[in-house]
């Protein structure tokens, strides 16, 4: 039984029509006049327990109203949700109590308090056994690198020691669920990569399901296999990220270390780019394998190294906004 699943989910906002002007400002006050923004559209999505899910889109996709939806903050306008067996707008404390949210631009830590001080405050709120507490704060206390600044005020971290508290405050009552909206906007690289391997550790070891939704797709690469885009609160693409690279990324680069600096001519490539001995060679997998090119490269010149380049996820995501998603055909693999 899957852990999430929403069938034709919808929500729209309603809002006053506005008329222009100051006149328009007066009738608005006394208007019966409405508008309506679909901000999602027909989702229907499964995830089984222990997934880890990139949830992507541009702004205004629907990604964050999704997923209020899924913690309970929303109600749907039309359709049905359910998470861990519960609905979540009927049953707000049950489903709190299975879920944890980190929200990159937010906070769920005390700012006056140190952070150890928020991190027992939780424990109380989620009434998290004592013993269960320590083992948590001990895992993460060593994952998270955080034993320097336990003690220090929230005010007084940096963004990515605040991040760090905020991720294990989101998993000290062990939810089945987490929700990461944003959750490396604003970091340094090192803060990144320490944040990356936290979630992905999780996940693998204790079989957490999350939902990550960003625009940075470097983190959608480094950790997940599968990803359900959406544009304009529809859902267009769910499935692995290799296949939807074998589908949109017809374009590779091989890169070729010549024994020497000279010009490179090919059949089935053009040259992307040169420095010194070191050739870029963009070619089309639909025409040509990258074995075909590689013996035709070595056939003519004196090659040292070879390496092939895959398309990266954010041009393939660029050009499904643009162009729109087509799926292939079912015999296609």
């Amino acid at each position: 039984m899957p852990i999430i699943e929403t069938r034709n989910l919808r929500k729209v906002f309603r809002a006053v029509k506005r008329k222009p002007g100051p006149l328009g400002a007066l009738q608005t006050l006394f208007s019966r006049e409405y508008e309506d923004r679909v901000a999602v559209e027909g989702i229907n999505m499964s995830l089984e327990a222990g997934e880890l899910v990139g949830y992507i889109g541009p702004n205004g996709a629907g990604k964050s109203t999704t997923i209020k939806m899924l913690t309970g903050i929303l109600v749907p306008t039309a359709g049905e949700i359910v998470v861990a067996g519960l609905v979540p707008y009927r049953e707000r404390k049950r489903n709190a109590r299975n879920i944890g949210v980190v929200f990159g631009q937010r906070s769920q830590l005390y700012w006056d308090l140190p952070l150890i001080e928020s991190f027992e405050l939780l424990r109380a709120i989620y009434s998290v056994p004592r013993d269960r507490y320590k083992a948590n704060m001990a895992h993460f206390t060593e994952l998270l690198e955080m034993g320097e600044f336990l003690n220090t005020p929230v005010r007084q971290l940096s963004l990515g020691q605040r991040m760090r508290g905020d991720f294990a405050a989101a998993m000290l009552h062990d939810p089945e669920i987490i929700y990461l909206d944003e959750p490396t906007i604003g970091l340094d690289v090192v803060a990144k990569e320490a944040i990356r391997t936290f979630v992905a550790r999780i996940n693998a070891e204790r079989g957490t399901t999350i939902i990550l939704t960003t625009h940075d797709l470097a983190d959608v690469e480094r950790l997940c296999r599968r990803i359900v885009l959406i544009d304009e609160g529809r859902l267009v693409y769910d499935g692995e990220i290799e296949r939807l690279k074998e589908q949109y990324g017809t374009h590779r680069t091989l890169v070729v270390e010549l024994s020497e600096a000279r010009d490179v001519a090919v059949d089935g490539a053009e040259v992307e780019s040169r420095t010194a001995n070191i050739v870029r060679l963009r070619f089309d997998r639909r025409t040509i394998s990258a074995d075909q090119l590689i013996r035709r490269v070595t056939e003519r010149y004196s090659v040292t190294d070879v390496s092939i380049e895959e398309p990266e996820l954010e041009s393939i995501i660029r050009r499904i906004y643009l162009e729109g998603y087509a799926a292939p055909p079912a015999h296609a693999t």
